[in-house]
């Protein structure tokens, strides 16, 4: 989730907070005293998710690769083949949902997003798929979350901490004003390289509820040059952090979490790794495939010049990877992990 660039004033505020000190950790080298504690999981069922839905459909899942073919001949404008419908990391077999969530579950509402900056991405864009939503921080000001919600975001991700000290003040207000509208929410984390993985992952359990029908947790990771913290670790360090965070998330919330990164990042440390756990991925100026080739993944987030009624300025713009029936069904598979624990 970049954002633009900082007045300087919050860039100051940042330097004399917690989460930017540096300590004798990134003077002295030493060897990593964090600890990997995987957990056991079992196997499950999977939920099958697309790489290609037609834009705002209910037609049946069947028909969905028909209607793509008729959409791109199988291949895209730049000449790349069209990617198979692919499955989302351990999604289990869903089971039914309760009324209330029914209810909410049971409208999508097509997009009416604007983009300031928009890109041409060709015959696989972001208006062929079903199910839009948007991500979130304390930049966006004051929303209004039902109208929001009208102009399609059907999910929300809300920037909730940073690093092992650092709370979006905004986080609570946007987290229950998401949920009173209706929208599937879920909390991300910005991770810090120059804190322990488990001090940041006990700083986020404390802060973000544990409640049944929230989206996974996001890990946010990629190189951030606002920051004082210069560390860049090795690959196999930033795997090795990422996994001390994301098994203590997993063991708290019953849920796997999701992987938010950027090119850059991912060409660094990320290619070919986690192959079992759902990816959210930056690619603002080419569809993912080509940016990401090989990897599957549940949300793109295309835009961060995004434009909708209910919110001051830009907003980030996402899509889920798959038609409308995968989407519930994906958050199926998510509740009943949520409710396991």
């Amino acid at each position: 989730m970049r954002s633009s660039a900082l007045p300087a004033l919050v860039i100051l505020g940042l330097v004399a907070s917690g989460c930017s000190r540096v300590g004798i950790e990134d003077i002295v080298p030493r060897p990593s005293q964090e600890t990997t504690s995987s957990i056991e999981r079992p196997v499950t069922p999977s939920v099958r998710v697309g790489a290609s839905a037609p834009a705002q459909t209910s037609a049946p899942a069947e028909k969905v690769e028909d209607q793509i073919a008729a959409l791109s001949g199988g291949e895209t404008d730049s000449g790349f083949a069209m990617p198979a419908l692919e499955t989302a990391a351990l999604v289990p077999t869903p089971r039914p949902a309760t009324r209330s969530q029914k209810a909410i579950d049971a409208v999508i509402h097509p997009q009416r997003f604007r983009d300031a900056k928009p890109i041409n991405f060709g015959k696989v864009a972001p208006r062929h798929y079903a199910v839009h939503g948007v991500d979130v921080s304390r930049w966006q000001g004051e929303i209004d979350w039902p109208k929001l919600r009208s102009q399609g975001a059907n999910f929300a991700f809300i920037k909730a901490t940073d690093g092992g000290d650092h709370l979006d003040p905004m986080f609570m207000k946007n987290w229950t004003g998401a949920a009173a509208a209706g929208i599937r929410r879920g909390a991300y984390h910005f991770f810090y390289w120059c804190r322990p993985a488990s001090e940041q992952a006990d700083w986020f359990i404390r802060n973000v509820p544990k409640v049944a029908g929230a989206l996974p947790p996001v890990i946010d990771v990629e190189w951030n040059g606002e920051s004082r913290c210069r560390k860049r670790p090795s690959p196999a360090q930033v795997r090795e952090k990422m996994q001390v965070f994301m098994d203590r998330l997993e063991r708290h919330y019953g849920q796997r979490p999701i992987i938010y990164t950027a090119p850059d990042f991912y060409a660094d440390n990320l290619k070919g790794a986690f192959t079992d756990y759902p990816f959210w991925l930056r690619a603002v100026a080419q569809h993912p495939s080509r940016v990401y080739p090989g990897r599957k993944w549940v949300f793109w987030q295309y835009s961060g010049s995004g434009l909708s009624h209910g919110v001051k300025g830009n907003i980030d713009l996402n899509v889920f990877n798959g038609t409308e029936a995968q989407w519930r069904n994906w958050l199926g598979g998510r509740q009943l992990m949520a409710e396991a624990d």
